[in-house]
């Protein structure tokens, strides 16, 4: 079903309120800019306890609703600058024009915000099982999620070169050869870098496009 039917479904009292609820989840498979669990643990710092409660649920769908609309409109946006380009004679868009299509690379209204919940989702349930004792890259991606969440997001120019230079290296091992030869390795590498693109969004509150996501 659609989001659209999924929505109407959260706002329908005649429903069982679990239903409800289970209908809220469909929501976020749907819109999950930073991932299915930690959205849903931000939709609940920002309208609190919504799986018992009927106001905290009403506005969960309507912050989600929100976001979407705008990362909607964002597509809509960029569509229109390509088709003015296109009329230009640009059939290749420049490497700095972010393109909004595809999955969401941030939470629309709330990124900075968003990034340090699904932070501290990660600091609490993802990283500790991608801890290695001799990956420089995935120890620095580590420490910089600390520091992220220790100081709101703000990195120091050293620690933001840092997350570049991880980044890259996480990038280089995401090769054809490293998914057949070892998927685990490929995977926690894929992971480390998600949680480096979001110390990056955390850090520029998602005005630019990643360096840390390529």
């Amino acid at each position: 079903m659609s989001f659209g039917t999924y929505a109407r479904k959260v706002r329908d009292t005649s429903l069982p309120y679990g239903l409800r609820v289970s209908a809220l989840r469909s929501c976020v498979q749907l819109y999950r800019p930073i991932g299915f669990h930690a959205t849903l643990c931000f939709l609940e710092e920002i309208a609190g306890p919504f799986q018992r409660d009927e106001a905290a649920l009403l506005k969960a769908l309507d912050a989600i609703e929100a976001s979407r609309a705008q990362w909607h409109a964002d597509m809509r946006e960029y569509a229109h600058r390509r088709r003015q380009a296109k009329q230009r004679g640009q059939r290749i868009p420049p490497a700095q024009d972010r393109n909004p299509n595809g999955s969401p690379q941030i939470w629309y209204g709330a990124a900075r915000s968003a990034a340090l919940s699904a932070l501290r989702y990660w600091s609490r349930r993802r990283l500790p099982a991608l801890r290695v004792t001799a990956d420089e890259a995935g120890n620095t991606v580590d420490v910089l999620v600390a520091a992220a969440l220790s100081s709101g997001g703000d990195l120091t120019s050293e620690q933001r070169q840092l997350l570049v230079l991880a980044a890259a290296e996480l990038r280089g091992r995401m090769q054809p050869d490293l998914w057949s030869d070892d998927p685990v390795a490929y995977y926690r590498a894929r992971d480390l870098l998600k949680a480096a693109y979001l110390v990056e969004t955390a850090s520029n509150d998602g005005q630019t496009r990643s360096s840390a996501d390529g």
